[in-house]
């Protein structure tokens, strides 16, 4: 049977968003280690099913070989980004920057906002990304700046009152 042929996905080529905390890249280096402890087990369970003869008809080792190659991909995965993360140091700047965490006042209420990485965003929490249309309105600015940001309906107008 022929495999079908794909056309790659629109994001097939992204690059993960190099910009971490300490304490994220701190996070993927202990699960690199998780990773690794189990990678001995998953060798031994290929071998041993290997063991059985027959690999055509062999599903439970094209299951277990299937997990190793996830596993030793997840761990590629991880050591790229991490040789290429940028950690991220808290700024001491009168200007936004990478790291940041500021106050602004929108419509009479103040939001506090911290500006990460794409990957450690969480904007219920307050963090979120230097890529994001807020975070990019806001990098560079400083204190009593005000930005107009485009949403899909709305100008919405944030007065920086604090930078840290």
């Amino acid at each position: 049977m022929r495999t079908p042929i794909r056309k790659p996905g629109k994001y097939t080529h992204d690059q993960k968003d190099p910009h971490i905390t300490e304490a994220k890249y701190c996070q993927l280096k202990n699960k690199i280690q998780v990773l690794k402890s189990a990678r001995p087990a998953l060798i031994e369970e290929v071998k041993r099913l290997a063991a059985d003869g027959d690999f055509s008809e062999n599903h439970a080792y094209s299951m277990a070989k299937g997990k190793l190659r996830g596993l030793n991909q997840r761990m590629l995965d991880i050591e790229n980004h991490l040789k290429k993360s940028i950690i991220i140091k808290k700024p001491n700047s009168p200007y936004v920057e990478i790291g940041s965490t500021i106050k602004v006042k929108t419509d009479g209420e103040e939001k506090k906002f911290t500006i990460l990485g794409s990957s450690e965003t969480n904007p219920s929490a307050g963090i979120i990304s230097h890529l994001s249309p807020i975070g990019k309105a806001l990098l560079g600015k400083k204190t009593n700046d005000e930005v107009l940001i485009k949403l899909k309906d709305k100008t919405v107008v944030y007065k920086i009152i604090e930078i840290k």
